[in-house]
């Protein structure tokens, strides 16, 4: 088996990893980096040879592990794609919104390469999905198999992190590779948590996103859920309203289940605001709505609650009234976005509220402004004027990713002989690395370096 972090950094950028096992070529997820340019932006395909790679699989739909899917498809067009029906619905709708954002940042930044590709590409791209549903081995010829055979095979997990999103296992022969993608061992309001293998396990390729920092003690959901809500009534007591950045796959959803839940129970009754994207994705959540890994099956999220859609040309002029809640992407609140626009409106009045349920870059203007003191002075939007921070802030832990303590669990439990480490920052990376070592001391632990090939056996 060789291994080759495509990832152009070790961090949580443009997640792509290529897998050689028994001289079948793979690789895991095709990424785009939210923060960088061009070239940079995706992972280093140049690695792999053009038209070498047998199959690619694609664990969830999120940008930065499906981002540059058609560039790659591009160069591997003999590969099959192996994603499940959910993620191929979800990934349409992502990758025809990232050549808009794409063309725009033409525009706006003078980057004559943009867009990546083109919408055209996008529809080519689909040609080469093949939808694996959970439960079944596969070869990764796109020929179903039965439950023994020593050919090399794959068969997806339920991840729990979004709708749609696996973990990988592969069998060859005796050999067993297990790829978490992005996971979450603990019930969401919507996603129900993962259902993985506990088999032991010969390598483990598994996210780290949250390494870098301790599950708070005494920590449950239910009591992140009533924090909220209480924050949420006491934001509209001081006659404000509340601003909730978030991403529009997975966060959204998660959101507008909660408030349901809120809603249903006599406890809040407000309206409720979201953006164009968010609505695209929210009917596939929607149609989807009897997927037997999440709670509320059957929930109609947008029929129940009957959002307001807004749209970049009515932030400016939108009344800000009492008592509304703003669920906007992105939740970075990335420029030109509607949580950004809808930012520099409540920043400086301390009436309003910005509440943060979601992990935000340090370099993004949401880090920014969960970072700024009391009263300092922020630019939010570039090239605008800097605000004084005067609205009222909160942060609420509704990780789509599992906490370390139970990745730990899972790595003790899986015993694997080899663990790769992916998806995190160089402290998340090195806390696993020691963590793992002092409870398995036997098994390999590898912080993989962009483009050096590992030989495993």
């Amino acid at each position: 088996m060789r291994f080759i972090n495509l990832t152009r950094q070790n961090e949580i950028g443009a997640n792509s990893y290529f897998l050689e096992i028994d001289r079948r070529k793979i690789i895991l997820d095709a990424g785009l980096h939210p923060k960088k340019f061009g070239e940079e932006a995706i992972p280093n395909y140049r690695r792999v040879g053009d038209g070498e790679v047998d199959a690619v699989f694609i664990s969830h739909a999120h940008q930065d592990h499906i981002g540059s899917l058609p560039i790659l498809t591009r160069r591997q067009p003999q590969a099959k794609v192996f994603l499940t029906p959910a993620t191929a619905r979800l990934t349409e709708i992502m990758l025809h919104n990232s050549v808009n954002v794409m063309s725009r940042q033409r525009d706006e930044l003078a980057l004559g390469s943009y867009p990546l590709f083109t919408h055209r590409e996008a529809d080519q791209s689909k040609d080469l999905w093949h939808e694996v549903g959970l439960g079944q081995r596969w070869s990764i010829d796109g020929e179903r198999l039965g439950a023994n055979g020593s050919e090399l095979s794959f068969e997806f997990f339920y991840a729990g992190h979004i709708l749609g999103s696996t973990g990988i296992l592969f069998r060859n022969g005796e050999q067993k590779i297990f790829y978490t993608g992005d996971v979450n061992f603990l019930d969401q309001t919507l996603q129900r948590r993962a259902e993985f293998p506990t088999e032991p396990l010969d390598v483990l390729i598994i996210e780290t996103t949250r390494g870098d920092r301790a599950l708070r003690p005494n920590y449950s959901r239910a009591g992140e859920e009533s924090r909220f809500l209480q924050c949420v009534l006491d934001a509209f007591d001081r006659g404000g309203s509340v601003l909730i950045p978030v991403f529009a796959l997975g966060k959204t959803q998660e959101i507008l289940a909660l408030l349901h839940r809120f809603r249903s129970s006599g406890a809040l009754e407000a309206p409720i605001y979201i953006g164009g994207l968010s609505t695209k994705i929210t009917i596939v959540y929607d149609q989807l709505a009897s997927n037997s890994q999440r709670s509320l099956p059957g929930l109609q999220l947008l029929g129940t609650l009957s959002p307001f859609v807004l749209n970049g040309r009515d932030v400016p002029t939108t009344q800000i009234q009492r008592n509304r809640l703003y669920v906007l992407s992105s939740g970075m609140m990335t420029e030109n976005t509607l949580s950004n626009q809808m930012a520099t409106r409540f920043v400086d009045r301390p009436e309003q509220s910005i509440f943060f349920v979601g992990y935000a870059d340090p370099d993004s203007p949401a880090g920014r402004l969960k970072a700024a003191d009391d009263g300092a002075l922020l630019q939010i939007e570039q090239g605008a004027s800097r605000l004084p921070v005067l609205c009222a802030r909160e942060e609420f832990d509704f990780s789509g990713h599992a906490p370390r303590e139970l990745l730990m669990d899972y790595i003790v439990k899986t015993t694997p002989k080899t663990v790769i480490l992916v998806h995190g920052d160089p402290p998340s990376l090195d806390w696993f690395k020691d963590a793992i070592a002092t409870a398995l001391p036997a098994c390999q632990v590898i912080i993989p370096e962009p483009d050096k090939e590992y030989e495993l056996w």
